[in-house]
């Protein structure tokens, strides 16, 4: 939309480049715009890569993180929504699993996450700031922008089920790895709360309004339909919704995944007045 690009401004460079940052912010205030809201996406996400290279999650997510409030310390922002996951609840929850629920993690990219939440809650509270704060944690989301111009379209091999399905889909990998058939589910495959990337966009929206328009808070808020899928559930939809075959084989489970995961919404739909309206064939079918 050439209108709306027009109106963006963009800036390339790296969340671990303090530098870098602060010429974002003095360029937004030269140019006459105070930079009042930051939704924070710069994340590493694989709970598999993050189990081989730690380090790189402790780097780019906290250190990267740690840049940015610095900054934010100093240009006055009032809203900061950071994209947390439901990996800080760890396995000894009961699913759906609600915002008070233990957090434990099992993997460094969840700690990461649970770690900046943490972080995060002692900056709101300090006497330096009057900034509101959200901390999203998401559940699974899948699909994309219902124009079908991009899809699901990660760069590599992905690390995440629904775009390998895609990719197998396609016929760019030759089958999908189903990691365990063994789990105390259904169908012996894990489950999984799924929402549209266009659902979870619209509660970033609905979270920065509230940010904006109320009284300095920090709220944590779960993003997810409330409603949990098997691996083999999942499989079977894409394939009916659009009628193609997706051959799987069974393989060893993975270190750090958990049996169940599903979202106890209410929270989001109270405070935000948020409520995911796409279902699981509309996520595949965008997909």
């Amino acid at each position: 939309n050439k209108e709306v690009m027009e109106e963006i401004i963009f800036h390339q460079g790296d969340i671990r480049d303090e530098k870098f940052l602060k010429k974002v912010f003095l360029k937004s205030l030269n140019n006459g715009y105070q930079i009042d809201g930051v939704i924070h996406f710069a994340g590493l996400k694989s709970v598999e890569e993050s189990i081989k290279k730690p380090l790189i999650y402790w780097e780019n997510n906290v250190l990267g993180t740690l840049n940015l409030l610095k900054i934010l310390n100093l240009k006055k922002c009032k809203a900061f929504i950071f994209s947390s996951s439901a990996t800080v609840y760890g396995t000894k929850n009961k699913s759906p699993i609600s915002e008070d629920s233990n957090t434990k993690p099992i993997n460094p990219y969840g700690e990461t996450n649970l770690t900046i939440e943490k972080i995060l809650e002692s900056f709101y509270k300090s006497e330096e700031t009057s900034i509101s704060i959200s901390n999203l944690r998401y559940f699974n989301p899948i699909g994309a922008h219902n124009s079908f111009r991009i899809g699901e379209n990660p760069r590599g091999i992905p690390n995440n089920l629904f775009p390998y399905l895609c990719k197998v889909a396609s016929g760019q990998i030759n089958e999908l790895k189903i990691f365990g058939n063994d789990w105390s589910t259904r169908d012996g495959t894990c489950i999984r709360d799924y929402i549209h990337v266009m659902d979870l966009a619209d509660g970033h929206i609905k979270a920065l309004d509230h940010l904006m328009t109320n009284d300095s808070q920090l709220i944590n808020l779960n993003i997810g339909t409330g409603q949990g899928y098997s691996v083999l559930d999942l499989i079977k939809t894409f394939e009916n919704i659009n009628n193609v075959k997706v051959p799987f084989i069974f393989s060893d489970r993975r270190k750090g995944d958990v049996c169940k995961l599903v979202a106890n919404n209410q929270r989001a739909k109270k405070i935000l007045n948020w409520y995911p309206k796409r279902s699981i064939e509309d996520m595949c079918r965008d997909g």
